[in-house]
């Protein structure tokens, strides 16, 4: 815990948390691997490049996923943090899992890019930006896996978080949610929340309580318990968000920010900061850091204001608070992200009760900490596919549900009208729509009827496509894969109680 707080700048309680969720990824992933992969062949050499904002949660999960599943692994931890993942592998290595199956490879990014550009690797699995996932996939696509398959790509990047308020929610709950929300872990998770809709009929009221409740926050060292917020990770990101701050309010934003007390005035500190927009369009990319954007909408608005969220091509993590059921039914089944949270916050998803993992711009699937992640990691894996929406077990107060949705436009392309009537057969019984033409473009997925040199060129024109990176397959094709996670977590206590007690007798 000592090393997290001083090298990522967690407090305490982030320090608590990111080391539970390690240990979850690892009875999580041993417990599957024993369930599941009975006599599943790995694919061999896995890079794991992590991120710094999880040093030890995520980058213990890429690891013990590759490694379970039979596979050697090149851990590349981000140059900002590479004392934890290297403690980790000590860890790992002291309680037995060989070097020669696990090493450590620490360094900036072309050390990343070297590693995912070997004939050797057999796979990347990779948390960062969408831009640099999508070089990794062009790197990918330039070459064939051993047995002439496309090279798998595990990537979960960001997301411009929603949360829509209504006027139904609970005020006080609705400030608490969006402070730990927005400013825990000084917004440097890929789940926290960026733009805050809240009904313009509550929005004076709950936009004067969130401002008063941010001021309370203490900004400073990690160190001390009363700490809330912790530094920003590097001076260039604190700079990066203070340009973002200052061009918005010189576009006429609104701006209010908390200020900083005498021991955060040194360093790479930021001040929690809240910015009132005028139109979802004023945002921009993904800001990293402490910054929480609001924007009003009203009541008949609301089917408008999803389009603009789903528009965004992000779907990582959304939020919404109403006690109107027939608004959670409406919202949840029209937006398009992979964690959904209702009545609570949009943080701190749990090892397999909220398997964590976006669509679109925001990754390829699967979701970390879920049943489909370790068969990517193996070979000719069909997992079980559940028909209907699955309840995960979770805690009291909490219903957490798991469902698989089709991802959308699939390309088909294929040599023969027997391969083309097997795509389209395999897309329309998985909910998809095939599409036969690559100048049609979006697409969710695709299905290559190809081989050898053939197939390398297709890969390589569907990783320069703009937008979403495709998740392609060459024969045999695997249904799970044109498949989205998504996980739905439920505040029942918000509503009243949770119903379901009622029913155990």
């Amino acid at each position: 815990m000592g090393l997290i707080m001083r090298e990522a700048g967690k407090t305490a309680a982030n320090a608590v948390s990111e080391l539970r969720e390690a240990i979850d990824f690892l009875r999580y992933y041993g417990s599957e691997a024993l369930a599941k992969l009975q006599g599943a062949e790995g694919l061999g050499a896995v890079v794991c490049i992590s991120p710094w904002n999880f040093p030890l949660a995520i980058f213990m999960g890429q690891v013990s996923a590759a490694l379970v599943a039979g596979n050697t692994v090149l851990a590349k931890p981000a140059e900002e943090t590479p004392l934890i993942a290297c403690e980790a592998v000590r860890l790992l290595h002291e309680a037995g899992v060989p070097k020669d199956a696990l090493q450590f490879l620490p360094g900036d990014g072309a050390i990343g890019a070297a590693l995912a550009a070997a004939p050797e690797c057999s796979a990347v699995m990779f948390t960062g930006s969408t831009e640099v996932a999508r070089l990794i996939n062009a790197t990918l696509a330039k070459r064939l896996s051993a047995d002439g398959r496309p090279i798998p790509l595990i990537a979960e990047t960001g997301g411009q978080n929603a949360m829509i308020v209504d006027s139904s929610a609970l005020a006080e709950q609705v400030v608490g949610d969006v402070i730990a929300s927005a400013f825990d872990s000084a917004g440097q998770r890929c789940s926290a929340l960026r733009v805050l809709c809240l009904q313009e009929d509550v929005a004076d009221r709950i936009l004067a309580m969130l401002k008063g409740a941010m001021r309370e926050l203490r900004v400073g060292n990690t160190s001390r318990l009363a700490t809330d917020i912790g530094p920003i990770i590097s001076d260039e990101a604190k700079r990066a968000i203070g340009t973002h701050v200052e061009t918005m309010r010189g576009k006429g934003f609104k701006v209010d920010a908390s200020p900083l007390g005498e021991e955060a005035l040194n360093g790479s500190f930021v001040a929690p900061t809240i910015i009132e927009l005028d139109a979802a369009k004023s945002l921009g990319r993904e800001v990293f850091g402490p910054v929480l954007h609001v924007l009003r909408y009203r009541r008949d608005e609301i089917d408008a204001l999803i389009d603009g969220i789903n528009g965004t091509g992000y779907g990582l993590t959304f939020g919404l608070h109403t006690r109107l059921d027939e608004t959670i039914e409406h919202v949840t089944t029209r937006v398009k992200a992979g964690n959904l949270y209702v009545n609570r916050n949009t943080i701190g998803a749990v090892v397999g009760v909220q398997p964590f993992g976006g669509r679109g711009l925001s990754g390829t699937g699967p979701k970390a900490g879920g049943p489909l992640y370790l068969h990517r990691l193996v070979r000719n894996s069909e997992p079980r596919l559940p028909r209907d929406e699955v309840e995960l077990i979770g805690p009291v107060g909490e219903r957490n549900l798991y469902a698989l949705h089709p991802r959308g436009r699939i390309l088909c392309l294929a040599k023969t009208e027997g391969g083309l009537a097997e795509q389209k057969r395999l897309v329309a019984e998985t909910g998809n729509q095939a599409v036969v033409a690559v100048e049609k473009g979006p697409f969710a997925g695709a299905l290559l009827e190809a081989e050898g040199e053939e197939l390398r060129a297709q890969l390589e024109t569907l990783a320069s496509l703009p937008g979403p990176i495709v998740l392609a397959q060459a024969k045999p094709y695997n249904p799970a894969w044109l498949m989205e996670e998504q996980s739905i977590s439920v505040n029942t206590t918000a509503a009243g109680g949770n119903a379901n007690l009622m029913t155990i007798g």
